[in-house]
Formats: C-alpha cells, structure tokens, sequence
C-alpha cells in the first residue's frame, strides 16, 4: 500500500510511529520557575551528538515538559528500565501542574549535581541536561502548530556502578525500554556486535 499522511491510511491505527521504532524514551524531569517539578516521558527523543553528547526532546503539544525547558533551560533525562515500566508509565498521566509525578507514582526525586531539576533516583542511569536551543517545528505550509523541539547538551552523567560490565553500560542487565508504535514497548534482551569493515580504534 502507499498513502499520503495528509489524507489518511485507512487501516485501523496510525502505522508511523511503528515503522519509526524502537525509539529511546525521553523520560525527563524538569522544575518550573517557581519550583514544581514535572516528571514525563515522551516518545520523541533521541540523542543527536556524542561530542559534545547532545540530545533532543520533541513535544507535540505545549506540555509542562517542554515549557519548563523553555523557561529554565535544564532538565534530566532518566533511563526508562523493564523494572520502572509500570512507573514510567503512571508519570504520563495528565496531571494539573503542581503535582508532582514522582509522588503518585511511587518514585524518588534525587538532587542532581549541575542542574537543578532532580533525576529519578530507582533509575540506573540519568543525564543532565541544559538546554542550547529550542526550536519550532512548522509543517510544509509554514504551520508550527504547538511543535517544539528542546536541544540541550549532556553536562552531566549518572551510572549505577551495578549498570556496568566489564567496564561498559549493560542494556541488557539494566533491561533499557523502547518505545515503539501504537501501546507497545520493547526491552533489550539480547546485543551484537558489528563493527564497521573498516573499523581499527576501540569503543
């Protein structure tokens, strides 16, 4: 089949976000200006750099996420585990914007060491972020529509000692999730190795 997203696939769901998957889940934190906090994940993220390491978060919807960066320039990406799915999960409910989603889920808000928004303490791994640039996204009409992407550079990295073998993060231990299309998610269960032909350095 071939369509045209702009006039319908007619099958029974969306098929986009299940061709364009797994995709890593951007499980940030943030703190507003007047100091709530805000933990959400979101299905648009994906790390765009390694040097320095950078990383971007898309929100479809002028969410508390996304205003939050835009207001204070700093947020964490929390590491999204087999283990935390039910509570990864119950952070993406629509709560007002003072509650803080760490709470009903039942999560740990741990200080960060460079930013000021805090990471999720049961997660193994957390990267903090600041914000280098926000950016609309408008459509082939010049539409943005409420389409916002937040860039921002790793300054900071936590690991669980307990994340790592043989001196490398284990995804396979940790059981890293991935979000894929419609309400599924995948865990990483199983790795290989491919390097290039042409490959001579190391990691």
């Amino acid at each position: 089949m071939f369509f045209k997203p702009s006039e319908g696939h007619g099958l029974p769901h969306d098929p986009f976000r299940a061709i364009v998957a797994p995709r890593p889940i951007g499980w940030v934190s943030t703190r507003s200006k007047d100091g709530s906090i805000n933990l959400a994940p979101y299905s648009f993220f994906n790390a765009i750099a390694g040097k320095p390491p950078m990383v971007m978060l898309s929100s479809e919807g002028i969410k508390d996420s996304i205003t939050n960066i835009r207001d204070t320039g700093e947020f964490v990406i929390n590491l999204a585990t087999l283990a935390l799915a039910e509570k990864m999960n119950e952070t993406s409910r629509d709560h007002a914007t003072d509650i803080n989603e760490f709470e009903p889920a039942g999560l740990t808000a741990f200080p960060s060491t460079l930013v000021a928004p805090p990471r999720v303490a049961e997660s193994p791994a957390a990267l903090e972020c600041r914000m280098t640039q926000m950016v609309a996204l408008p459509d082939l009409s010049g539409d943005p529509g409420e389409r916002l992407m937040a860039i921002g550079e790793v300054v900071g990295i936590h690991i669980d000692d307990a994340a790592l073998s043989d001196g490398m993060f284990d995804m396979v231990k940790v059981g890293t999730l991935a979000r894929c299309g419609y309400w599924d998610y995948q865990v990483t269960t199983n790795l290989f190795s491919m390097p290039k032909p042409d490959f001579t350095g190391s990691h």
